[in-house]
């Protein structure tokens, strides 16, 4: 019987990757998937013990698990990813993995898939008819001319955080980039530059606006993370009340996440001539401290956190 009871223990257990808490105080445990080693993480320490602190305070025993404990989701209620997420990697495979054990997810599987490749993204905005810039689809062994107006934006269909996105000047450069690119992907994408100081970013939970900023570009840079040269520098951030934000901005990226799904995502707008284009859906958008919690304070985590509550709740 010994034996028997010391086995169960040892199943049912928490692993020694996973913080043991006082588990009678809580109702609900959530994984927290993060990687504090990550170059340019969706949120930094600070934001996760905000998550953490959020989470206590509705009865959620939240901890920070890593890319190994992929075996032990079905110890827990939810899972939030705050690692950036990829089809390709553990990220994408901890999503589904806790989809099938019945674990309310954040980024949930599907949004990875339609945000992480930009041709489905494109082709799911366009069948929307939700404003975008001039985009193109470009084929590896298909033979395209030089029809285009420069400069151009190439991006990498996994493009993430400014990386895998290049602008060429002239048809040369785009053969040179389109060239290297390729070397990875069978599927480009082309889109038409758009010069701007700032990117709006509204950030959407449940299908509602939850914080809304500018990200200024870079310094002497076009986009807001400049990774040439030996260190990555990134522009600065403006927070802003979701209510003083050009309605139409809101609006569009409301209408560009009802075609994802209901998850956490940040949308990437730029504003010309007063007409807004959505430049991309992330579905693990930045939360960092002291930046995008700037106006909600602790009620940015607050409602993140409630939407597990409620749908754990719900389930």
């Amino acid at each position: 019987m010994t034996f028997l009871v010391k086995s169960m223990n040892e199943y049912f257990g928490y692993p020694q990757s996973v913080k043991k808490t006082n588990l009678k105080n809580y109702k609900y445990d959530m994984a927290i998937l993060y990687n504090p080693e990550e170059e340019i993480p969706p949120s930094d320490k600070g934001a996760i013990e905000q998550f953490i602190s959020a989470a206590k305070d509705l009865r959620i025993s939240a901890e920070v698990i890593g890319n190994k404990d992929i075996g032990n989701l079905n110890r827990f209620d939810g899972l939030f990813i705050r690692e950036t997420t990829d089809i390709m990697n553990h990220t994408f495979h901890f999503a589904k993995k806790a989809e099938m054990e019945g674990l309310i997810v954040i980024d949930d599987s599907q949004s990875i898939v339609r945000c992480c490749n930009k041709v489905f993204l494109h082709d799911l905005l366009s069948k929307k008819s939700i404003n975008t810039p001039q985009t193109t689809i470009l084929y590896k062994n298909k033979k395209f001319e030089d029809i285009y107006e420069y400069p151009l934006i190439v991006k990498k269909p996994d493009s993430a955080f400014s990386a895998g996105v290049k602008k060429v000047n002239n048809f040369q450069e785009l053969k040179a980039c389109t060239d290297e690119f390729f070397k990875g992907s069978d599927l480009l994408i082309t889109q038409e530059y758009m010069p701007t100081e700032f990117d709006w970013r509204i950030g959407v939970l449940n299908n509602e606006p939850l914080y809304a900023c500018k990200y200024y570009m870079s310094s002497g840079h076009w986009q807001i993370i400049n990774r040439e040269g030996n260190k990555t520098r990134e522009g600065n951030v403006e927070t802003f009340d979701v209510h003083t934000v050009p309605s139409e901005a809101v609006r569009l990226a409301l209408r560009a996440c009802k075609a994802i799904g209901d998850s956490l995502y940040g949308v990437d707008i730029k504003e010309r001539d007063g007409e807004f284009y959505v430049i991309e859906v992330n579905d693990n958008p930045s939360i960092e401290k002291g930046c995008e919690d700037k106006i909600l304070g602790q009620n940015l985590y607050k409602r993140i956190v409630d939407v597990f509550y409620n749908r754990m709740e719900s389930r």
